[in-house]
């Protein structure tokens, strides 16, 4: 009989079976051959569908305690997903194996591709590393593979909340608070260690208690959006200095003379306060000047994102919420997702990068979903039109979200 490599399986259909009584293996083969016989037509029979390689080997594992037996059916598939579904539904009309009473139920169908995905990625990366080493790099390349080997080993995560940081804090007198990861790794490209994230809009308490013990710098981004992050700040911490960011510039975007210029022309926090406050009293004495199609966009966006937060967020279980941290813990500086049913089985691992493709793709089926990063408002569209309840992260910029969002620091 025809055997289907692991290799070309596209999907695996996993089930579980219940018996009320003791039989072997080969019983409960017999049975899923016998009782689908004849039940989805020519094209679909399993003896036919084995013999030419499109249903591989039916693995099966029993375990009998207490006069009952129970266990699980594997079956690789390489037919299409509607197929591979038909040929699932089916294990579930065996009613009996022998003389005693079965119920057969499929409890997912995992895409072996997602798997497959990964390990490209993984195998890319070697692949990569290995040509860098072998390949005599010119001086540019050697400089950027410099730069990146201190971005992406030198960042670690500090406090309860795992916030980005440099390895400096502790040793530090001085902190740079930034907002968010990729600000982390700006600052550290160019030597900088004693810089931490927010890693969201409101002030984590990792950072209001560095401010009663370290002088703070805060370094926010060069537009109304930085604002808003030093009147959080000066809210609930001790804030000593402040610098911003070129207008319309953010932190990440920029280079190594800008940042020190940026740092050496820092002001104090009371003299912001008082920036900040003139701010607002020319913004209210502009405000009545905006009209026409300005007041139309703005008040367009306003319902539209009204009418995305009216649905109330699923809640979590205390059994989801810690299967769910323990996952988020795994993927800690990995830049990775975790795809997970309503059943809270993991159907795949993808690159936070290429979670939204993904999710686009399925459409639908996808319960929660666990990522190495910060959730923007983007991510939130297509969860939510994906029907996902539960989002996990490490952050999130997202204020009023239909689709349920828990940070590290919540778990």
């Amino acid at each position: 009989m025809g055997k289907i490599s692991p290799v070309s399986s596209k999907y695996i259909i996993n089930a579980a079976i219940e018996i009320d009584g003791v039989v072997d293996r080969p019983d409960v083969i017999g049975a899923i051959f016998g009782q689908t016989e004849g039940l989805l037509g020519e094209d679909l029979e399993l003896r036919e569908l084995q013999r030419s390689g499109r249903i591989g080997r039916i693995e099966v594992t029993i375990d009998t305690r207490g006069g009952k037996s129970s266990g699980k059916i594997v079956i690789p598939s390489s037919l299409d997903k509607a197929e591979t579904a038909i040929v699932g539904a089916a294990l579930e009309v065996i009613q009996r194996i022998g003389p005693c009473n079965a119920r057969v139920k499929v409890r997912n169908i995992e895409d072996v591709r997602i798997s497959k995905r990964q390990f490209v990625v993984e195998r890319a990366k070697q692949l990569l590393k290995n040509l860098m080493d072998s390949v005599m790099p010119d001086s540019q390349e050697i400089a950027d593979e410099v730069a990146h080997s201190v971005r992406v080993m030198e960042i670690t995560t500090y406090g309860k909340e795992r916030l980005p940081a440099g390895p400096g804090i502790e040793d530090a007198e001085e902190v740079i608070v930034v907002e968010g990861r990729a600000d982390v790794l700006a600052l550290l490209k160019y030597g900088f260690k004693n810089v931490i994230a927010m890693n969201g809009t409101s002030v984590p308490k990792t950072i209001i208690d560095l401010s009663k013990r370290k002088t703070i710098v805060a370094f926010v981004d060069g537009d109304r959006g930085g604002n808003l992050i030093l009147r959080d700040l000066f809210g609930v911490a001790e804030v000593d200095f402040v610098t911003r960011a070129p207008d319309g510039k953010e932190v990440e975007e920029l280079t190594k003379k800008e940042i020190h210029k940026a740092l050496r022309s820092r002001i104090t926090a009371e003299q912001a306060k008082h920036e900040l406050a003139s701010m607002d009293t020319s913004q209210s004495i502009r405000k009545p000047l905006i009209r026409g199609k300005d007041r139309e966009r703005r008040v367009s966006r306003e319902s539209r994102y009204s009418r995305e937060t009216t649905e109330s967020p699923a809640k979590l279980s205390s059994d989801e919420a810690k299967k769910l941290g323990s996952l988020l813990e795994g993927l800690v500086g990995t830049k990775g997702a975790y795809v997970l049913d309503d059943k809270m089985n993991v159907l795949g691992k993808v690159p936070f990068t290429e979670l939204t493709s993904t999710l686009k793709s399925l459409n639908s089926g996808v319960y929660a979903i666990v990522l190495d990063g910060v959730v923007e408002r983007d991510l939130v569209e297509v969860a939510h039109k994906a029907k996902v309840k539960h989002i996990v992260a490490m952050g999130s910029n997202v204020k009023k979200s239909p689709v349920n969002i828990v940070t590290a620091a919540r778990l």
